[in-house]
């Protein structure tokens, strides 16, 4: 009798007595075939989804790469408004940096200074003779 019960229990490991087991038993082989498949199609739709339709792993890479390069942008763009701002700050302060780009830029001098500009030639490249 022990192994009666012991090879009855080995049969399947979920209990005949659910409804959802009753139910799927008693279906007809072709359609528990076009369920199956249907199923499988389901899991592969999902898993396309997945790699690569929209909104994929893919997309996802993509975009933390393009975040990643607006970081990198925003971090020099915070750097040249840092830059500016303090060239600002010591243009409204300090007369020796107004000075400086009155001079370079303008070309300005102060009385009793004289203005050299000094003009290079071209410099001419040997011709090479042809034959």
């Amino acid at each position: 009798m022990p192994d009666a019960a012991l090879s009855a229990g080995c049969e399947s490991a979920v209990p005949r007595t659910s409804w959802l087991w009753s139910a799927v038993g008693t279906l007809p082989r072709p359609f528990m075939r076009l369920l199956i498949v249907v199923l499988v199609a389901l899991v592969v739709a999902l898993q396309y989804r997945l790699w690569v339709g929209a909104g994929s792993l893919a997309d996802l890479h993509g975009l933390q790469q393009e975040i990643a390069g607006q970081r990198q942008d925003l971090d020099r763009l915070r750097m040249r408004n840092q830059e500016l701002q303090a060239e600002v700050e010591d243009l409204r302060t300090g007369e020796a940096a107004l000075e400086e780009r009155a001079r370079g830029e303008l070309g300005m001098i102060k009385p009793g200074e004289a203005f050299i500009q000094v003009i290079e030639r071209p410099k001419v490249e040997a011709a090479v003779p042809t034959k």
